[in-house]
Formats: structure tokens, C-alpha cells, sequence
């Protein structure tokens, strides 16, 4: 979560993150909650990212005995919404995905295994996180739990009693206070607000999904270390709109992204795909242009083949592994169609490809609407790996929050919310701007 580079424009200076953000703007926090390993004192930290320290929160006086340690993720909608408005709560959800993603790859570079606790209730993670303080918070902008995640440092390592961990919080000693972002009024947007409301997570039951046994990942092409690629990871501006993708890249990025047995992001998820891709392929090689569809699940195509235009030819691409549902639903130059519904942007029509995120709708939300939030939590852990993938191909991809889903809806033939757009994701080779610069992430640190 912390900082990869600085950016320099003339006297103008940003820094860049590991983790994706829409527009750059980080609404998501995170905290190490942890009974005491490596000299850390037992208690509730939170990540100053520009400080790159743990800023204690809370001590734990008598913490219970786990070698493991949790990592809590929350979001302040205001650093959204101030930009993007109601679409702030949405680009929210996406950093979540980002950032599971991110700590999923992390952890792999060092042998360890990531877990999304799926039971845990919002009312946990507040107490836990020390967000239901409100004396911490008074004068700044709200903060929202979202998840908790286990680090398993060794295999079949046991669960963290969390309800052990809320009575440390509940009794521990506290310290800081959150600092304000914006001091002059907000503007108010209630439909955030609504939303985040109606989809607080209660207590759950343990979920206990495996993946399928799937054939080992083809090999990647770069050289590069892991820890390399993740930190060069960049949103690029534009395209060239002229180079060709390898296939072999192609390919290994949708491979990338279907659930495997202990290979990151996906593997911390205890719950069967519910996002599947509709692919505009404009520039692969040895590929014919058109629209694609990758089903990442058995089910997932079922529902996909019921409910789009009947007149699509799902023939299976060749080439393909047998275990990559990847189909051919239509030939033919997409660009103009990938423009449009990506709210008229080149990006999605000068890459390799371009594709929309599509989900299991009503079948997952109608009754457990706190599921909505991690639809979008997916389709961002998807993001970050088509990111991370792209990098490793020598290209580079770029996440788009601005898209018209009914437009998208059309094209596939969908007329219900049985299925419904949730992100939509461009690569290709890109555009460097040679006016920017570029410095080290912390040199502000070295130079103070």
C-alpha cells in the first residue's frame, strides 16, 4: 500500500502507489491488527503511506496467542466523492478489490497466503479497526469498514479468533485522532450514504469453496522480479493504437485471472467466481477481431449462454487451452463499440483489447445485498491482475470506472439485471509522455 514513484511535471509533484486507485485519490485505508510478532507491540496500527510507518492505534494488554496476523481495510467515500460523486461509492469498492489483490501478491513474494475473512460482520471490523470511536473522529470525514484479511504465514495455519481480538480492542488503550481532509463544507451526496447502509454486512457463516484443479500457468515471458513489476505498475493514458498483443500474452492474461489452488489474488477467496469478461479483441495476434467472452466458472457460462443475444456463435477459440472458456460470440471490428460504451474514451479502442466486467447479479445480491460491495471487490482483484499481467508483457493496461452499462447491456443481448457491468479494463502498448520525470518513492523521506 505504500508508495512505487514520484511523478514531476514542471514544479508539479505526485506520488504514485502500488495499489490502483481511481483517480489516483486512495480512499482506502489500512490497519495491522496483531498479538505481537517481530517486536511489534500487540495491538491496532494504521499505514501512514507517505511516512511509510506503523502508527499505533491501540495496545492489546493481555493479546491471545496467534502467529498469524490480520490486515483490516476501511474507505473514506469523501476522497471519491469530492471528484466523481455518486460514482464515488462504486470506485471505492473497486480500491478494496485493488488492494486485496495487492496484499495477495505481496504476501506471495514472501511464501504466504492471503485470506478474505468472509464472516466477519462490518460491526466487527469497526470495533476491531477502533472505527466506532467516535471521539477519534470528530471533525473528519466518515470512515466505512470493508474487510478483514488473515495472513497465513505457514500452511494450514489456524484461524485468528476474532472475537478473542475484539474483546483486546474493547479493552486496550487507544491513542490518536484522525485529522480532517477537507475543511470547508462538503457536498452531500445521500445516494452514498444509502448505499453503503444498505449493504452493511452482518455476521455470516464460513463459505468453504475450492477451485478446480486447473493446469499449471504457462510461463511468464518476463525476466523481471516480482517485486519490479509490481512497483512499475502504471495506468497508462493512451495507446498507440498500432501494436499487436502476443497470443501467448493474451492468453496467459485470461488464464491469469480464473481461480487456481494457492496462486494469488484468487485464492484468498473462499467463494466460487461470480465476474466474467465480454472481451473486445482489437490487435491480437493471430486473432480475429471481435467480441469475445471468457466464462470463469462452469455456472458462470450456463448463466452467461441463457442470457445473451441468442444470435452469437460461441464457437470456442482456437488455440485455447481447453480449461480457458474462451468463446467467439461475434467477428468483426469492435473499436467503435468499445469507444462508445467506455463513455467515448480512445483508450478502449487503441489497445490490444478492451473487455467489460460482468456479474452475477440478482442472484447474488436479492438476498444478501452486502454481497454487492464484493462484486465490485472481484472485479477490482481482476484489475490488478490484468495490471500486474500487462506489465509483465511489456504493455501496460489501464482500469475505466466511466462506462455506460445499459449501452454494454445492449451489445450483449442482456434485458434483465440478471447479469450487470461492474468495471470495465483496456491493454495495450502505450503512449510515454516524455515530459514527465520520474524519482524514487521515499526520497522525501531521505531528504528531510
Amino acid at each position: 500500500m505504500g508508495l512505487s514513484a514520484w511523478k514531476l511535471a514542471g514544479n508539479n509533484r505526485w506520488a504514485l502507489r502500488n495499489n490502483p486507485s481511481s483517480g489516483n485519490l486512495h480512499p482506502t485505508e489500512s490497519y495491522l491488527i496483531t498479538s505481537g510478532i517481530n517486536n511489534i507491540v500487540a495491538g491496532v496500527y494504521h499505514y501512514h503511506s507517505y511516512l511509510h510507518c506503523l502508527e499505533q492505534r491501540c495496545t492489546f494488554e493481555s493479546p491471545p496467542a496467534a502467529e498469524s496476523f490480520l490486515i483490516g481495510l476501511s474507505s473514506i467515500h469523501w476522497r471519491e466523492a469530492w471528484k466523481y460523486g455518486e460514482r464515488a461509492f462504486r470506485y471505492c469498492q473497486h480500491d478494496i478489490g485493488h488492494a486485496i489483490a495487492t496484499f495477495s501478491y505481496a504476501a506471495a513474494t514472501l511464501g504466504w497466503q492471503v485470506e478474505v475473512l468472509d464472516r466477519c460482520s462490518d460491526e466487527h471490523i469497526d470495533s476491531l479497526l477502533g472505527l466506532n470511536r467516535q471521539v477519534d473522529f470528530n471533525g473528519a470525514e466518515h470512515e466505512k469498514a470493508d474487510v478483514l484479511i488473515q495472513i497465513h504465514t505457514r500452511p494450514e495455519q489456524q484461524a485468528v479468533n476474532i472475537d478473542d481480538l475484539i474483546s483486546c480492542a474493547q479493552q486496550g488503550y487507544w491513542q490518536g485522532q484522525a485529522n480532517c481532509l477537507s475543511p470547508e463544507p462538503h457536498i452531500n451526496w445521500p445516494l452514498i450514504d444509502d448505499i453503503s447502509n444498505t449493504c452493511v454486512k452482518p455476521q455470516t457463516e464460513s463459505l468453504h469453496w475450492q477451485p478446480p484443479q486447473l493446469p499449471e500457468l504457462s510461463a511468464c515471458t518476463s525476466t523481471a522480479h516480482a517485486t519490479t513489476i509490481i512497483q512499475q505498475r502504471r495506468s497508462a493514458q493512451a495507446f498507440d493504437g498500432i501494436s499487436t498483443l502476443p497470443l501467448h500474452d493474451f492468453y496467459r492474461m485470461l488464464d491469469c485471472v480464473l481461480p487456481r489452488h494457492n496462486t494469488p489474488p484468487f485464492d484468498s477467496l473462499n467463494y466460487a467466481p461470480r465476474i466474467h469478461l465480454a472481451i473486445f479483441v482489437h490487435r491480437v495476434e493471430s486473432l480475429e477481431p471481435g467480441l469475445y467472452v471468457l466464462a470463469r466458472s462452469a455456472n458462470g457460462e450456463k448463466v452467461l449462454r441463457k442470457n445473451f443475444n441468442a444470435q452469437f456463435d460461441w464457437k470456442k477459440t482456437a488455440g485455447a487451452a481447453d480449461h480457458l472458456t474462451l468463446y467467439q460470440l461475434a467477428n468483426g471490428n469492435s473499436q467503435n463499440a468499445a469507444r462508445a460504451i467506455s463513455c467515448h474514451q480512445d483508450i478502449a479502442a487503441d489497445s490490444a483489447f478492451s473487455l467489460g466486467m460482468l456479474a452475477e447479479f440478482d442472484s447474488n445480491i436479492d438476498d444478501k445485498p452486502w454481497q454487492y460491495r464484493q462484486l465490485f471487490w472481484e472485479a477490482g482483484m481482476i484489475g490488478q491482475t490484468l495490471y500486474l499481467e500487462a506489465e509483465a508483457a511489456d504493455v501496460r493496461a489501464t482500469g475505466i470506472g466511466c462506462y455506460f452499462d445499459d449501452s454494454m447491456h445492449e451489445i450483449m443481448g442482456i434485458e434483465n439485471t440478471v447479469l450487470q457491468s461492474m468495471y470495465h479494463f483496456t491493454v495495450g502498448t502505450p503512449i510515454t509522455d516524455a515530459r514527465l520525470g520520474t524519482e524514487p518513492p521515499y526520497t522525501h523521506l531521505k531528504n528531510s
